[in-house]
């Protein structure tokens, strides 16, 4: 017992800064030296060498490191339930998010070709006007009025209303009945 406390009592300095470098936490590190420590003596018999006891001291540490970061990286983040505002608990389901995607995406599909074109550049690509014209060969003006009416159309079909149909020559507007 008196070999390993003239082995081991002159490391605890360096241990503890090595601990400290490799937890950033001061309180973590203490507890990091302590458990390593603690093993040292439970395992002093089963030294492999009597010279390498630096070595021996510092593996059980950086092994010890090491399980205690997977295990956290495992486990997350550790939050008492107290310290945490309800609003951060709470997740907002992705499925309807998913399906009105999915429902933008097809209904971006049935836009006229003109339309669609100058809205991905312009609202997805954040093209300027000017880029988005330049870029179509068309007047500013038509790029313009392309969005405003491939927006207003998505508005319409996003919010439900049944897709206008053309009407026939000199055929009466269909008309709809509401409950």
């Amino acid at each position: 017992m008196k070999d390993l406390l003239a082995l081991v009592e002159p490391m605890v300095p360096t241990l503890r800064r090595y601990a400290r470098a490799l937890m950033h936490d001061p309180h973590l590190a203490d507890d990091l030296v302590q458990d390593c420590l603690e093993r040292v003596v439970k395992r002093w018999e089963q030294r492999r060498h009597q010279d390498d006891t630096r070595q021996w001291v510092f593996s059980i540490a950086h092994n010890l490191a090491m399980d205690w970061l997977r295990q956290q990286r495992r486990r997350g983040l550790h939050l008492a339930i107290e310290d945490v505002e309800e609003k951060e608990m709470v997740t907002p389901a992705a499925q309807e998010a998913h399906i009105r995607h999915h429902e933008l995406l097809g209904f971006l599909d049935r836009l006229p070709h003109e339309q669609r074109s100058v809205i991905l550049l312009v609202s997805v690509e954040d093209f300027s006007y000017a880029e988005a014209a330049k870029a179509l060969d068309i007047p500013i003006g038509t790029v313009m009025s392309r969005l405003a009416r491939g927006r207003e159309r998505l508005l319409r079909a996003m919010e439900g209303e049944p897709r206008q149909q053309k009407p026939e020559r000199g055929s009466q507007p269909a008309l709809r009945r509401l409950k």
